[in-house]
């Protein structure tokens, strides 16, 4: 466990096993622990970096409203600080991205082409036809302005805790919330994760409406992407909720694959599917790049093609 300061921010940075460097970041109001049960699976062939975006974990309060590229180059820079020049670590990472996060993974692969080795989105969000909300000054203030009163008014020690146990239940598909109760406290009885929750939700349109500027802009570098979609609840909306992460999947050239049975938190539901992913991307980065070595070596032109 570490800080590192990004942005002026310090963010609180865990840092664990060894080989090629995968960046797991978690969804809106989440923390570092909620990796806890894919970590062990990654750990012997991964340097696993898990870290807290502002206003959540243990990180420091956010500076500035969130935005599609911000997170992409806060990323960069959690990494830039980080400093790893271990066996294997010099090369791209493989980001994760879990709920809004993945917002975040893609814009980072869009932005950071040649620091992408792979992409991997866990049950992302996904909003085709996001635009950006008119006054977003006056929003990052009423943001504030509502968590400065909840703060004040005792509701984080109050209900924080318990707020994100439930919050936690309703997104599995069984059993409860398995993070340490000093983490939970630690982390949801302060009016920072509060404020930075606020924050993040108050500007989710905004960054998603940013993230569709930048497909515009900017092509997906040739990497493996796969998009995992949690299956649970599988009625009308449920299932338009999976067709819509299938369509995702077709958008970026990638490869998708429905879990089942898993919830929202699939890290926690399940742990192996999400690790068994994560592991095979490099594979597949390892493999693409070799046929298009021997594809331009025999004159075949370029091997690479959208994973099925």
């Amino acid at each position: 466990m570490t800080f590192v300061r990004v942005g002026g921010v310090p963010h609180h940075v865990v840092v664990e096993g060894s080989g090629p460097v995968c960046v797991l970041s978690a969804g809106l109001a989440m923390s570092w622990f909620d990796w806890d049960p894919v970590v062990p699976l990654l750990a012997p062939h991964r340097t696993v970096v898990r870290f807290d975006r502002p206003g959540h974990g243990l990180s420091g309060p956010a500076a500035v409203p969130p935005s599609a590229a911000g997170e992409a180059h806060r990323i960069a820079g959690v990494l830039d600080a980080l400093v790893l020049d271990g066996p294997g670590q010099d090369g791209p990472a493989t980001v994760v991205g879990h709920s809004i996060a993945g917002f975040h993974a893609e814009a980072f692969a869009r932005l950071h082409p040649a620091r992408t080795a792979a992409v991997v989105l866990v049950d992302s969000s996904v909003e085709e036809h996001a635009r950006v909300p008119a006054a977003p000054a006056l929003r990052t203030a009423a943001a504030r302005t509502l968590g400065t009163a909840l703060a004040a008014a005792g509701m984080p020690a109050a209900l924080g805790p318990l707020t994100r146990r439930a919050m936690v239940r309703l997104s599995r598909t069984g059993g409860g919330d398995p993070a340490p109760a000093d983490l939970v406290r630690r982390c949801y009885a302060t009016s920072r994760v509060l404020q930075g929750a606020l924050l993040e939700n108050t500007h989710y349109r905004a960054v998603a409406a940013e993230l569709l500027a930048l497909r515009e802009r900017h092509a997906m570098p040739d990497v493996p992407v796969t998009v995992l979609a949690a299956t649970a609840g599988a009625t009308a909306g449920g299932t338009r909720w999976v067709e819509r992460q299938r369509a995702l999947a077709r958008q970026l050239g990638g490869r998708f694959e429905a879990v089942e049975p898993a919830g929202h938190l699939m890290m926690l539901d399940r742990p192996e599917a999400v690790a068994r992913t994560i592991l095979d991307s490099y594979g597949s980065r390892v493999g693409r790049a070799g046929r298009a070595v021997r594809a331009t070596r025999d004159g075949s032109g370029s091997a690479s093609q959208p994973l099925a």
